[in-house]
């Protein structure tokens, strides 16, 4: 069966956000006294959404702070300085052009707003039929709940659908909503969390062959 939809992750597939994840996770822990966060925190803690979010990192750091406080303070600065240091990884536009032939959504653990915004100004949006954010619908990945909103959304069905992502959250979430899964090793997950998906890619670029082996 042809591949009709492609379905992508945002942080650490298409972008790298790390940096302005970490500063804005800085800003709101400033007032607690606490060290400062590292990029790499940032990455091992990242993937959930905002809310899991500043939980880790209140557990991480062991300070006495209000969840939706420090959400807010988050959300405060990171609105604010939302690709101040954000990057497209190599071949992303260049592959989406490819893909012009195929239906493409984006399906993120961040807020639809924040997820559109980051596409809209590092200029992919144009190039996607569909951006689902972690509050888009009523349950986030590694559910499947947001991929079959997708599929319905673009009238794609299981067998011609997949999912392209980092993390283990987004191959979970493929295999629950039964379509095919392909991993990147380039973003903020380890390798040996990745083993579960149908194929493994290096580079954005891979992809038009692999999905090209799908059909």
């Amino acid at each position: 069966m042809p591949v009709n939809l492609v379905i992508f992750d945002l942080d650490g597939t298409l972008v790298d956000s790390s940096i302005d994840i970490t500063n804005a996770i800085n800003y709101a822990i400033e007032p607690y006294g606490v060290q400062p966060v590292t990029v790499q925190e940032t990455i091992s803690l990242v993937g959930e959404g905002i809310t899991r979010l500043m939980e880790k990192v209140i557990e991480r750091k062991g300070i006495s702070a209000d969840r939706d406080s420090l959400a807010g303070r988050f959300l405060e600065h990171y609105s604010s300085h939302l690709i101040d240091n954000t990057i497209v990884y190599p071949g992303v536009i260049e592959t989406l052009k490819k893909l012009n032939n195929h239906k493409k959504a984006v399906i993120s653990n961040k807020r639809e707003v924040l997820s559109k915004r980051t596409l809209d100004e590092l200029g992919i949006l144009k190039y996607l039929d569909l951006v689902v954010g972690s509050d888009t619908t009523a349950e986030r990945k590694p559910s499947p709940v947001p991929l079959r909103y997708a599929m319905e959304k673009l009238g794609a069905a299981s067998d011609e659908t997949v999912i392209v992502g980092d993390s283990n959250f987004d191959i979970e979430a493929g295999k629950a909503a039964g379509i095919k899964t392909i991993a990147v090793t380039y973003g903020y997950r380890p390798v040996e969390l990745l083993g579960g998906a149908d194929v493994i890619i290096n580079r954005m670029d891979e992809l038009t062959e692999v999905l090209r082996r799908f059909e």
